[in-house]
């Protein structure tokens, strides 16, 4: 199992250099990746007045401050993005890595506030319709070949994004959703990876081995014709006393988590601060 640190792209990290700091800090400490939120409001009433940042300049400064961790995005919505400038920011990203980075994708949200606030379209169908269309064209593009498209939301006319991806064919592409939600858990058994919200465990807490089993078992069933390397990416709140992670994380990598992603439980004020995220880092990575 590999283990990552998870933060928000407003709050404290909306500037970059706080950014730099963590992927710093994460890297010395021996975690294993750092991943940013992607949002523009996230929920207006709650978030109105705070700074946010671009994730993508900030994980820029977290690759030029790093040479080990991986490094991404959790989630982006790939609806909200033109897939051509999507597919030459993480391009960039990936070669200023050297081949470091992972592409989470997703739906996004809040809807009302994420889209509608700019006139976006809210029907969720239609924004799932995007997100795999999208998908299958930054496939494309990141392969530097010549692309062609003739799609319900997309077209192009022989476009040929150059460079390509320094990772071949692509960097990895992790797809969010909602367990017990089927759809997106099939979309993401498409893919490389799939990075789970539970209904019954929002972000930050730790879902339990009931439900990771459900859906493993049903990420397995989608992949059955599949080969390659898939990774599970779960997360919540661990305690910093290496034996008490080791046990909350532990039967979670027996059920077929492959990745944990630290994060700071969403309902908590001050989850959007550097402090308790510095301190968790630097208590290191859980040991299994």
């Amino acid at each position: 199992m590999r283990f990552s640190i998870n933060v928000p792209n407003f709050g404290d990290f909306a500037d970059p250099r706080t950014v730099a700091l963590v992927a710093t800090a994460a890297e010395q400490a021996g975690w294993d990746g750092l991943f940013v939120w992607d949002h523009v409001v996230h929920d207006k009433t709650r978030r109105r007045g705070q700074p946010f940042g671009d994730p993508w300049l900030l994980l820029t400064a977290a690759a030029l401050a790093t040479s080990r961790i991986r490094l991404g995005t959790l989630v982006t919505p790939v609806a909200r993005r033109r897939p051509e400038q999507l597919a030459r920011q993480v391009a960039t990203l990936d070669a200023l890595s050297g081949g470091r980075v992972v592409f989470g994708a997703g739906l996004g949200g809040p809807i009302e506030d994420e889209f509608g606030s700019f006139g976006e379209p809210t029907d969720p169908v239609l924004l799932a319709e995007r997100l795999d269309e999208g998908l299958d064209l930054l496939n494309r593009y990141w392969s530097g070949e010549p692309v062609n498209h003739d799609g319900k939301h997309y077209q192009v006319r022989d476009v040929q994004l150059l460079p390509a991806t320094v990772q071949r064919p692509r960097p990895p592409v992790w797809v969010g959703g909602y367990w017990p939600r089927r759809r997106p858990i099939r979309r993401a058994a498409r893919w490389d990876g799939v990075v789970p919200l539970f209904t019954d465990a929002r972000h930050g807490e730790v879902p339990s081995i009931g439900a990771v089993r459900e859906l493993v078992d049903y990420v397995r069933a989608q992949r059955a014709d599949r080969d390659g390397p898939f990774e599970i990416v779960l997360g919540g709140a661990s305690p910093g006393d290496p034996a008490a992670a080791r046990d909350l994380i532990a039967p979670l990598a027996d059920a077929g988590a492959t990745w944990w992603d630290e994060r700071q439980v969403q309902t908590l004020v001050g989850f959007d601060r550097l402090a308790p995220v510095l301190r968790r880092i630097e208590q290191g990575p859980p040991t299994l």
